[in-house]
């Protein structure tokens, strides 16, 4: 994807998940011809809807692709997408983007096989949940070598608000998993003062009023307060639907636990958001918002309807 940016481009998307959908569908409404894989047939149903060509494998999405995109669960599946049915299929001339986010060990061993084979290749895991998803205002945290990186944002804007290049291959999903465990831990840290100021007797909406104007202010609280009013957009105002799902934000904790371990890093708070957010998921609440958090620290998630 050299030249003009403004160029219609053959995009394959593999991976049409919660993310992936809305990311596949902002690529054809710029104008791209987005060849769409996922084995769920309902998923590819939802991407025809919106402009995207369904294709029958992996192989038939990539044979032509001038960018390949995938959006995928974890790392075991990245690796063997990449290595069994992309690497060889799609055209060397294509670049290879993977937004999943995974262990950074395996994005570089991915990275390592897409440029032994004459591919660029790039780790672009993504900050903003399924609304900016579906509004392409994703922020994209993007490792790969320095020269690639004027394909590399070009080919993210359709889906983009920002993209920062992190560094060399591998940079991308440090920079994920440090971001999510920073806001995983601001989160409890949020949703413990407001169960505490509940208990105080001082309304949570006036302490919105106070802490966002205070020392106390952070993102959890101005964008995605927990509590349901101060902030119309937050999953708080919608019994904690939508959003980031606790699951998901348990699957970050975990890598950055496993990260920390094997890399010698020490995350006391990061090991208790992830035990907290492994017993919210094990009580049911894993496929809501992550912020429903506030919920269980309130002692009220039956209040929560389970999802």
């Amino acid at each position: 994807m050299q030249g003009d940016d403004a160029m219609t481009h053959t995009i394959a998307f593999i991976g049409l998940g919660n993310m992936g959908g809305g990311m596949a569908a902002n690529q054809a409404k710029a104008g791209h011809r987005v060849n769409a894989f996922d084995l769920s047939q309902a998923a590819l149903g939802r991407a025809a809807e919106h402009g995207c060509t369904p294709a029958g494998s992996v192989a038939a999405a990539v044979k032509d692709a001038d960018v390949v995109i995938t959006m995928l669960p974890a790392g075991p599946h990245v690796l063997k997408v990449y290595s069994e049915q992309i690497i060889g299929a799609a055209p060397t001339s294509a670049l290879l983007l993977d937004c999943s986010t995974i262990d950074v060990e395996t994005a570089r061993k991915v990275a390592g096989l897409a440029k032994d084979a004459g591919y660029a290749f790039a780790d672009a895991p993504v900050s903003g949940g399924t609304a900016a998803a579906d509004a392409g205002t994703l922020a994209f945290m993007v490792g790969c070598d320095e020269t690639d990186f004027a394909r590399v944002e070009p080919a993210l804007a359709p889906m983009s608000r920002i993209t920062i290049r992190a560094g060399d291959h591998g940079a991308g999903q440090a920079a994920k998993i440090c971001n999510n465990m920073l806001l995983g831990i601001s989160m409890i840290g949020t949703c413990e003062a407001i169960a505490l100021a509940e208990r105080l007797g001082l309304d949570p909406e006036r302490f919105f009023e106070i802490a966002t104007k205070s020392s106390g202010q952070c993102w959890s609280v101005s964008n995605y307060y927990p509590w349901p009013g101060p902030v119309p957009a937050a999953p708080s105002n919608r019994g904690y639907e939508g959003g980031f799902a606790g699951a998901m934000m348990l699957k970050d904790l975990k890598l950055a636990q496993d990260a920390a371990a094997k890399n010698g890093a020490t995350t006391p708070l990061g090991a208790q958001a992830e035990a907290l957010y492994a017993l919210y998921d094990r009580l049911g609440y894993g496929g809501r918002d992550f912020s429903g958090m506030l919920q269980l620290l309130r002692g009220r998630l039956d209040d929560l309807p389970k999802a």
